[in-house]
This record gives structure tokens, sequence and C-alpha cells, in this order.
């Protein structure tokens, strides 16, 4: 089996971990890639967000940040069956605040530091991350 591990910084729960019998005889070998989608700004990064949490699964994605090789970098993660796609972006500088509200109706964001009461909004934590084993591009 292969794992992929995700460590947090400050977390006290691990919501799911996601793995994958890469010995599997008819899974395909497309299954196991990893595609990373780069956008220039945090507007386009969350339309995916408003996208997915209006599927009829209604998910949302986590927002992770990592330092990685001296980047910022924001990403999130979706995909199961068929691979996995992290859409990313390369910030100047860390989060200033713990969570983005993100407005359903015109995908108007902002940083905020608690959940507020704003039903037609989603609260979206921005997790840090300590480590993880993806390969940014």
């Amino acid at each position: 089996m292969s794992f992929t591990i995700v460590f947090f910084k400050n977390c006290y729960q691990v919501s799911a971990l996601i793995c994958h019998d890469a010995k599997k005889e008819n899974v395909s070998e497309n299954e196991n890639q990893i595609t990373y989608l780069k956008y220039k700004e945090y507007g386009d990064l969350l339309k995916v967000i408003l996208y997915s949490s209006q599927s009829v699964l209604g998910a949302v994605p986590l927002i992770y940040h990592q330092n990685y090789n001296g980047q910022n970098i924001i990403f999130i993660q979706t995909g199961t069956v068929g691979g996995n796609v992290i859409h990313y972006l390369v910030s100047s500088d860390a989060p200033a605040k713990k969570l983005i509200e993100l407005k359903r109706l015109t995908g108007d964001y902002s940083f905020v530091e608690k959940i507020g009461t704003d039903g037609m909004s989603l609260y979206i934590p921005i997790l840090e991350l300590e480590k993880s084993t993806l390969k940014f591009p």
C-alpha cells in the first residue's frame, strides 16, 4: 500500500487519511497520478471551493498553507477515483488570518479570525502544514 501522509502544526484531530493500494491489479497507471493546477490569485482558487460546495456531495475542500522551498504555497486537494488534483497558488506572504469567509452568492472573500454569523458564507479554515509528501512543480 502507498499512503499520502500530511503532518499538521497545532492540529488536534485528523479528519481523513487517504490511502491507495498500488498493488491492486485492475488499477490503471493514471489513477496514481497527481495533477497540479496553478492559479494566479485567491479568487480563482476559491471558485473551485464554491463549485465543490454546490455539488451533490456538498463537500468543501480544506485550504492548506505550506512553506515549500522558501515559497508560501496555498492549496486545496480534490478528486478521489482517477487521481488527485492539487489546486494551488504561490503567495508572497503567509496567510495573516486563520479563516477565509467566502460569500456563496458573489464569490467575494475576506480573511477573518473567527467564524461569523453570515449563513450565506462558507468559513474555510487555513490549515498550517509542517510537512507533506507533495512535490510542487
